[in-house]
């Protein structure tokens, strides 16, 4: 009986259905209106926050200040990878756009003149960063006033083998062995051509920088494959590069290229220089400038007194307009302790301060004033770019410095130069006009004959006349004696 009603009861289990806990029956429609309100207003201002958050953020990073790019993004750039490749990373995020800027107009006391032309700041970007021009733009919005890229050279070449750039932290320093790697005139020319565009204001169109009171410099290399002694990388460089740049650098210092650095003798830089100014000069005026580039020349830091004043003598007899001062250092000052000084290249950042300083002294004083020197090596601060304008230099130019402290090095060198120059009542261009009249080569005043009294000039030809004549008598008695 009981087996036979097990499935009898089992089936009507089944089919009976059991009352579900109150605890598990459905939210009414009512109480799920009741508690959306509170929902809504929570993500609501979730939302909010993270915008704010979001926008601060955004505009904190933006500003080239914020000590955030010093003190996190570029130590972890240099530490999460190799120097090159930080390097590389570094030029794509300038030509992206989204790069920070430089919020803060320029102070009048930092405006400097070189070629006749005002500049809004004294402070450049040397040549090695931006190599094939691809973020001039972007180095620009950090507030330098005066971007040289570069080296270019007419044909594209890889330079030297890697690895070949090496940090010296405990130096504050760089090594690098480059060897002038480009993409080539080809690859570089239409970066520049597809600038003009996006600047259509005639207004700008008072330099090649497409920005008023800057400079846009290109500075010109040589392929390693050409002739060691043959200047015709660089005219090519002129006649390529002239209708686009503000100035145009000769480069014949860097050590990485063999037999480059030979060119500064005498002969060869006399030569090279006659003909890059003549290619400058057959050039037609630039169409956005409606002028010809300036032409200036880089040189080495490690020339002996002798030599700077043999380069000196030669850019006196051309029509060179300016030099950059000075290159990487092949000397391993004794000073340096990071692990990597051993390695073979060029030295820059703070051990190359003393060179270069000592070498744009000696050009300083046998140059004319009308000559303007740009400084360059181991500036990391306001007080050493005022150092280079004490010793003559109209502008400066950083780079090491850059790749340490990251995009806020520009703003921070013309903050402390602001600081300095007021507790001191001057402006850049006082301290720089007043060094470079002390310090230039003074050419020798030419020499005014004395004034003759009538008469004079008869008296002495009489006197001349009768020592002539007395000295042919006593020839004549001596003969008849």
């Amino acid at each position: 009986m009981m087996a036979a009603g097990r499935p009898l009861r089992h089936a009507l289990w089944h089919r009976i259905p059991v009352p579900r806990s109150p605890t598990l029956h459905r939210r009414p429609f009512g109480s799920q209106s009741q508690s959306s309100p509170s929902t809504f207003y929570r993500t609501a201002g979730y939302t909010v926050l993270f915008a704010l958050s979001a926008g601060l953020f955004t505009a904190y990073y933006l500003d080239a200040r914020s000590a955030i790019h010093r003190y996190v993004f570029t130590p972890v750039l240099r530490y999460a990878f190799d120097a090159e490749t930080g390097h590389k990373l570094a030029v794509k995020v300038l030509r992206s756009g989204l790069a920070p800027r430089d919020p803060v107009k320029d102070d009048e006391s930092l405006r400097s003149q070189v070629f006749g032309q005002e500049i809004i700041n004294p402070v450049g970007l040397a040549a090695g960063f931006d190599k094939d021009g691809e973020a001039i733009d972007g180095l620009f919005n950090l507030g330098f006033s005066w971007v040289e890229i570069g080296s270019v050279t007419p044909k594209p070449q890889p330079g030297n083998p890697k690895p070949r750039v090496f940090h010296l932290v405990a130096d504050s320093a760089l090594i690098n062995r480059y060897g002038f790697p480009s993409q080539g005139a080809t690859a570089v020319i239409p970066r520049l051509r597809g600038r003009i565009p996006a600047f259509r204001d005639a207004d700008a169109h008072t330099t090649a920088a497409l920005r008023r009171g800057s400079v846009l410099a290109i500075n010109l290399g040589k392929n390693k494959s050409s002739p060691v002694e043959s200047s015709e990388d660089f005219v090519t460089g002129v006649k390529t590069f002239g209708p686009y740049a503000d100035v145009l650098v000769v480069n014949v210092s860097s050590p990485n290229t063999p037999g480059l650095r030979g060119l500064q003798n005498r002969e060869l830089l006399e030569g090279l220089l006659a003909d890059v100014t003549k290619a400058r000069d057959e050039l037609e005026p630039s169409p956005i400038t409606s002028r010809r580039p300036r032409l200036v020349l880089k040189i080495a830091p490690d020339l002996q007194e002798s030599q700077i004043i043999e380069v000196a003598d030669v850019i006196r007899n051309s029509t060179i307009d300016g030099v950059i001062v000075s290159n990487t250092t092949i000397t391993r000052p004794s000073s340096l302790i990071d692990p990597n000084r051993s390695e073979m290249g060029g030295l820059s950042g703070k051990p190359l301060k003393p060179y270069s300083l000592q070498a744009l002294k000696t050009l300083r004083t046998h140059l004319p004033s009308s000559i303007p020197l740009i400084g360059c090596g181991g500036i990391s601060s306001g007080a050493d770019a005022l150092e280079y304008a004490r010793a003559g230099a109209s502008l400066v130019q950083v780079y090491t410095s850059f790749g340490y402290d990251g995009v806020g090095t520009c703003r921070r060198i013309k903050d402390e130069l602001i600081s300095i120059l007021r507790a001191e009542g001057k402006t850049w261009r006082g301290v720089v006009d007043e060094a470079v009249q002390t310090l230039s080569r003074k050419e020798p005043e030419p020499q005014q004959p004395n004034p003759v009294e009538p008469g004079e000039a008869t008296i002495g030809k009489l006197i001349e006349e009768a020592e002539e004549l007395k000295g042919l008598l006593d020839r004549l008695a001596e003969r008849t004696e």
